[in-house]
């Protein structure tokens, strides 16, 4: 997360939270990140220096209008009247730092060789949500490389289920103890 994207998430998030709008932003906030990331082309445009700012801000009335708080549709202005228009994904992150610490939630990253079945994925949340405290929310993906177990990543610490973690950890152990 950059300076910029600290400085301008936590401003937004002082401004919904202080007018009782922090859900409302938070799921606007989602919503644009996502549309970004899937039409880049769109924020290229916005930053475009040969189109006039005023047109540039005009494009963003056109697409978000009414769809989106003018809090948010505002900040969305001023990062592009400003160039800065790319960290909009590091104000999302910041924004959702702050968002999910007031409401008590934390996210995890799983890691495993196979796809966990809906199961699967609802005990080891459970499961999580037990040793944090906090209600958790699961970010789940595949990787081959894994080999075998799960590995998450939650609140900065890591957990290594995996079978490579084990045997990294069994080479690491025969190390010490032959040195």
């Amino acid at each position: 997360m950059t300076n910029t994207g600290s400085l301008y998430g936590k401003s937004l998030y002082d401004l919904a939270v202080s007018e009782d709008l922090s859900d409302q932003v938070m799921k606007e906030m989602e919503a644009v990140q996502n549309l970004f990331a899937e039409y880049p082309d769109y924020v290229r445009l916005l930053l475009e220096p040969s189109i006039p700012k005023k047109e540039r801000l005009g494009l963003l009335d056109q697409a978000f209008g009414d769809a989106l708080h003018p809090y948010l549709l505002n900040f969305l202005k001023i990062l592009t009247e400003r160039g800065i228009l790319r960290e909009f994904r590091s104000c999302e992150k910041c924004y959702r730092g702050l968002y999910n610490e007031a409401h008590g939630i934390t996210e995890a990253n799983v890691v495993s060789a196979v796809e966990l079945d809906p199961e699967r994925q609802e005990k080891l949340k459970k499961r999580l949500e037990e040793m944090s405290g906090k209600q958790v929310i699961l970010h789940v993906r595949t990787d081959p490389q894994v080999l075998g177990g799960i590995r998450v990543e939650m609140e900065g610490k890591l957990y290594d289920g995996t079978v490579r973690g084990r045997l990294s950890d069994l080479r690491r152990k025969l190390d010490e103890t032959v040195l």
